[in-house]
């Protein structure tokens, strides 16, 4: 049991935690939005492995990470077009929809890739870091949270700009009225369709850079339904966070935590059978759900279509 707590574990669990919880991050503040703004986005799930697929192609025949995030974020928005248009915009159920666009993204790329890839399986190089100077010498935690891909620093900044734009401007009131009271927001001569739409096209952008986080940082390679329920697991820590941004990066770190558990007990040297360590990630889930589901705070409006100029 001494040889557990080590900074070799401990350096792996948070750089585990990390590079695991990104996407998860990225898939909750999406979610955050789209709920701020009344739209259950259950689709979230087939945007990021839109995204997964979309940013390793492009990555690999461009050979630009950064390229493969705008592919990613591409893939993304393709599958969250069509729930705008149809949940939005035509009024049908947001919940069949979502699930029909999951469904179908996993199917299609899962298909691309079995006639481009399935003979091949190509793997991306490594992608460089950019280390802080002074913090990532830091002992334990410096080159796990200070020595990271760019991407990881953009990401935390994502979290402190959509924390001001919630609080400070008026897009962040219109969201917050969209989801609220939308009737009140259409009297005040904001389109709430237009609004709601933009909303679920942005987290089909956040929701897909998660997606090619995955395949391009944490794997290097695409690989078919890799996503493996985190778009679910980010429609929970939109719901838990209560429409704060900031829980959604703590939620995200903790179920990052779960998922690296097996590579960071690994360098500790323990030995704990696979499906167990798989299992964490949704046994943590539903003890969040336990504990704090009577406390989450979901808007009035949320999953109810509006019809401009209705009342």
């Amino acid at each position: 049991m001494s040889t557990l707590f080590t900074e070799p574990f401990f350096t792996a669990l948070v750089l585990g935690a990390l590079t695991a919880g990104l996407p998860l991050l990225l898939a909750g503040l999406g979610e955050q939005i789209s709920e701020k703004a009344g739209v259950l986005n259950i689709g979230i799930e087939g945007m990021m492995l839109a995204g997964a697929y979309g940013g390793f192609l492009v990555a690999y025949h461009t050979g630009s990470i950064w390229l493969g995030y705008l592919g990613g974020a591409l893939g993304g928005m393709a599958v969250a077009t069509p729930m705008a248009v149809l949940c939005i915009r035509l009024g049908l159920s947001q919940i069949v929809i979502g699930m029909a666009l999951t469904l179908g993204a996993e199917g299609t790329t899962a298909l691309l890739h079995h006639f481009q890839f399935a003979q091949s399986y190509p793997r991306l190089p490594a992608v460089a870091t950019l280390a802080i100077p002074g913090l990532s010498a830091i002992p334990v935690i410096g080159p796990a949270l200070f020595d990271r891909p760019p991407i990881v620093y953009l990401a935390i900044l994502a979290v402190f700009l959509t924390a001001y734009v919630f609080r400070s401007t008026h897009l962040g009131l219109a969201l917050q009225a969209a989801g609220d009271k939308p009737e009140a927001l259409d009297a005040a001569g904001v389109d709430v369709v237009r609004l709601r739409s933009l909303a679920v096209l942005a987290t089909g952008c956040l929701a897909g850079v998660g997606g090619a986080f995955m395949a391009e940082v944490g794997a290097g390679i695409f690989v078919p339904f890799m996503t493996n329920g985190a778009g679910f697991i980010g429609i929970v820590l939109a719901m838990q966070a209560r429409g704060r941004p900031f829980g959604v990066l703590w939620g995200a770190l903790l179920f990052g935590a779960c998922l690296s558990a097996a590579t960071a007990l690994q360098v500790a040297g323990v030995s704990i059978p696979t499906d167990v360590v798989q299992m964490l990630p949704f046994v943590a889930v539903l003890a969040v759900l336990v504990l704090l589901g009577r406390k989450a705070s979901l808007p009035p409006a949320l999953g109810v279509h509006y019809v401009r100029g209705g009342r």
